[in-house]
């Protein structure tokens, strides 16, 4: 299980009306306890076999990976020449300031040095990213309010 299955698995928890939820699986065990909106726990236990568990998370991963690499191949040359804003941190990913409020950027936006292109709340606390170059933001890789992990791709901007 992975930082994204257990993520989705504690906002499920916390939107749902269930109070505990206990998951036991080899090598680990997950506790989350729904206490007035707020969520929980993950205790990890150590692992007795660990390369039986990454096996067949890496060919579950591998086929999908494989499948996508074919469809974009064509894209993945052309976006050679953008400049790619990856996040420097693991968290949740937020286009606006708040909910209903207007995104920070949008594709085809022009920004600059400095400017803020999506806030990543990680732990409570709200992280502005910056531009770290100047260009037009040519696609955005990530959906709003999605959990995202470190150095994962963010923006792609042409510097030109």
């Amino acid at each position: 299980m992975d930082i994204r299955e257990i993520q989705n698995l504690i906002k499920f928890v916390s939107k749902s009306e269930v109070a505990e939820v206990n998951l036991k699986l080899e090598g680990f065990e997950i506790k989350i306890k729904n206490i007035g909106g707020q969520t929980v726990t993950y205790a990890p236990q150590p692992m007795v076999q660990p390369q039986m568990m990454a096996a067949p998370t890496q060919a579950v991963a591998s086929a999908p990976a494989s499948a996508s690499a074919e469809t974009s191949a064509a894209p993945a040359e052309d976006n050679s020449k953008y400049i790619t804003v990856k996040s420097p941190m693991i968290g949740t990913f937020y286009r606006a300031s708040g909910p209903g409020k207007d995104p920070f950027v949008s594709v085809g936006d022009n920004v600059s040095t400095g400017s803020v292109l999506c806030i990543v709340e990680a732990m409570k606390l709200f992280n502005e990213i910056e531009s770290e170059v100047s260009g037009k933001v040519v696609k955005i890789l990530v959906d709003d309010a999605s959990p995202i992990e470190y150095d994962q791709p963010l923006f792609l901007i042409d510097p030109s």
